[in-house]
């Protein structure tokens, strides 16, 4: 059975980065909950950029999440009216300064069950050229780690990638990998 909302309350709006709402659902006949949260952030996606030699650029850096420095994959918003394709390869070019051949989409998720919060875009690059230096922004200092598959695997172990969707990102192209 699919909920139904009843009513909805935002109670906090600051557009395109987050949205709370407050919402009456009703789950099954006669069973209202009058407090069901949503919360909304920004669509992501994320790119596992592959150099020619088989390596793996990855960014390290500090993330206030975790609270701390960790490796990661050049990831970033899916801007409103952006196709995810083209956030992942402005992405990619932005934080890295590398360019794509193609594409392959590993698949697009939201990210929690109840509240959805946001949908990730995973991406993988398979062969990938240095066109420009990186570009990420003032806010974003990146120290840049090139690693092979084996590297990546030990520093999701060790807690080295400390960010869920680039640990998903690399189970994703792990799966796919293999099919």
């Amino acid at each position: 059975m699919t909920w139904k909302t009843l009513s909805t309350k935002s109670l906090l709006n600051r557009p395109p980065f987050v949205e709370v709402q407050q919402e009456q659902v009703e789950i099954k006949p006669g069973h209202v909950v009058d407090d069901f949260y949503q919360i909304r952030l920004m669509d992501f996606a994320v790119v596992i950029p592959f150099l020619e030699d088989g390596r793996v650029e990855m960014i390290r850096q500090y993330k206030h999440g975790p609270a701390r420095e960790v490796l990661g994959f050049p990831a970033g918003h899916v801007d409103p009216g952006e196709n995810p394709e083209t956030a992942a390869r402005r992405e990619l070019l932005e934080e890295t300064g590398l360019k794509a051949d193609s594409l392959v989409q590993l698949g697009s998720f939201v990210d929690h069950g109840n509240q959805r919060v946001c949908q990730g875009h995973y991406f993988v690059a398979p062969l990938c050229h240095r066109v420009t230096e990186p570009n990420p922004g003032d806010l974003e200092e990146f120290a840049y780690e090139a690693l092979l598959p084996s590297q990546i695997e030990a520093a999701i172990l060790s807690g080295e990638v400390g960010v869920m969707h680039h640990v998903a990102a690399w189970g994703l192209w792990k799966l796919h990998s293999q099919a």
